[in-house]
């Protein structure tokens, strides 16, 4: 029996996909730089189908590939090397809500925002919120350790996850933590999270919910200069305000927000917070005047108040739109997910600035300025390949920087193939080695999303062809 034949048998006739041009839907994911197709995509139902997937995938020496809804920002669903791309978007049922004890048990497929919709009646919410929240999966979450932008104060995916069932290399399926906080023995479920698929594929996820906060008040303030925003945000961390968000836009982002949306905002402007609070009523005004009175201090301009949650809702469209608003430049996309501390984040945007007048590319940036979570937002030509090269170039440039300035390479969006030349930046050859031990215990035949997350040579580099007269 062939391989399409057995995975039809275990997904039925419409589980998998062989034809090329359906093939060609899962050439890449929202990193676009890079397309390699997969041999066959299959389409499981259960956590018992992914399980008999693998086990005939790795009869068949096939590498394994998981996918979601493809929406990762860093190469982590391609399929470098074909093989089987096990795509869990059928997977989408929330199979249990328990108000009592604040949790919702879910199939990896379940989209973000339809958690936080399903229990919000109740008054309550999944918290971890990318922007991508509308479609991309909680198993998608799981593997890059998602953000956005209210876990400034709530935390990441791994602060909100008690339980996963998870599809090892094997095929064998294993329950890690569970419907309580905490759990003795090794944190495995810790190291779940965040591997990229690289160690197992998570097919269920037991969420934790919390409590909407009774009172939420949004704010806009219009800056001159990114550096004062940029003051703005380490001034009311120091004067003890945690916002529930603190979220920064730089001149290029609000134009292209304004062209497409039409909000009012000042096309002038060279930076724009959205500073959001929350908590219970008593002192809330005091704590919004109080944040009013930083930003003026630092320079600010204008400092609007959103008077219904219409604008408030408003003022979050315009930001989690924002990275498709890009499009108005009728330009290609490469996102990064550089970290520094928030203190060192004039620093950083002065060095993106200069990295683009370098390597003559247009830079955008949206940041998690809060947590100094930065996402430049990097347009170029995707025909011309020189463009291309110094979008990676770029890439890697901004990421050493945020090393040395004492941050990390990724807040969010994960390693995938993208950043896999620079974990050496941050890691020294014993920590990478001991991760890849992690790696092989878990999956010895390296079948799982191999050339992911680890060093393996020059990352996305190697996988272009370097432009004529350029050396590799």
């Amino acid at each position: 029996m062939t391989l399409i034949d057995e995975l039809r048998g275990i997904c039925g006739p419409e589980g998998v996909a062989a034809d090329r041009g359906e093939l060609a839907t899962f050439e890449s994911d929202a990193f676009t730089l890079v397309k390699a197709r997969p041999d066959l995509v299959a389409f499981p139902r259960s956590t018992d189908e992914v399980s008999r997937v693998v086990r005939a995938a790795v009869r068949a020496g096939a590498a394994i590939v998981p996918r979601g809804a493809g929406t990762s920002l860093s190469g982590g669903a391609i399929a470098v090397d074909g093989g089987v791309c096990v795509c869990l978007s059928r997977m989408r049922r929330i199979l249990k809500v328990d108000h009592r004890d604040r949790y919702a048990h879910v199939e990896a497929g379940v989209a973000n925002l339809a958690v936080s919709n399903a229990v919000r009646d109740a008054g309550y919410q999944y918290a971890p919120d990318p922007s991508s929240q509308m479609v991309s999966t909680i198993g998608g979450n799981v593997a890059t350790n998602a953000g956005g932008p209210h876990t400034l104060k709530m935390g990441v995916t791994v602060n909100h996850i008690l339980g996963a069932t998870v599809v090892l290399a094997n095929g064998d399926i294993t329950q890690m933590g569970g419907t309580y906080p905490d759990a003795p023995g090794s944190d495995l479920l810790g190291l779940v999270v965040g591997s990229e698929g690289t160690l197992g594929i998570v097919t269920e996820v037991i969420v934790r919910l919390v409590r909407i906060a009774p009172e939420v008040r949004t704010q806009l303030a219009v800056f001159e200069t990114i550096d004062a925003a940029a003051r703005t945000i380490s001034a009311i961390i120091a004067a003890g305000i945690l916002p529930a968000a603190l979220e920064m836009m730089d001149a290029l982002t609000v134009a292209a927000v304004e062209d497409w949306l039409h909000m009012g905002f000042p096309r002038d402007a060279g930076a724009v917070l959205i500073i959001e609070l929350d908590g219970l009523a008593p002192g809330m005004d005091r704590q919004v005047a109080r944040v009013g009175e930083i930003c003026r201090a630092n320079g600010c301009r204008e400092v609007r108040i959103a008077a219904t949650a219409a604008e408030r809702a408003e003022l979050w469209k315009a930001r989690k739109k924002s990275f498709g608003a890009m499009g108005r430049y009728g330009m290609s996309m490469c996102t990064q997910d550089g970290v520094v501390p928030r203190t060192r984040v004039p620093e950083i945007m002065r060095f993106v600035a200069e990295v683009a007048t370098r390597r003559g590319i247009r830079i955008a940036n949206v940041i998690h300025a809060g947590d100094g979570n930065i996402h430049p937002l990097m347009l170029y030509d995707d025909r011309d390949a020189r463009q291309v090269r110094a979008v990676v170039e770029a890439s890697h440039d901004i990421l050493r920087k945020c090393v040395e300035l004492g941050g990390t390479i990724s807040g969010e969006h994960g390693i995938g193939i993208e950043k896999v030349g620079a974990m050496e930046a941050m890691f020294d050859a014993e920590s990478l080695a001991m991760m890849q031990r992690i790696r092989i215990a878990f999956d010895p035949g390296g079948t799982l999303n191999p050339r992911k997350l680890f060093a393996t040579g020059g990352g996305c580099l190697e996988l272009l062809k370097p432009p004529k007269g350029i050396p590799a």
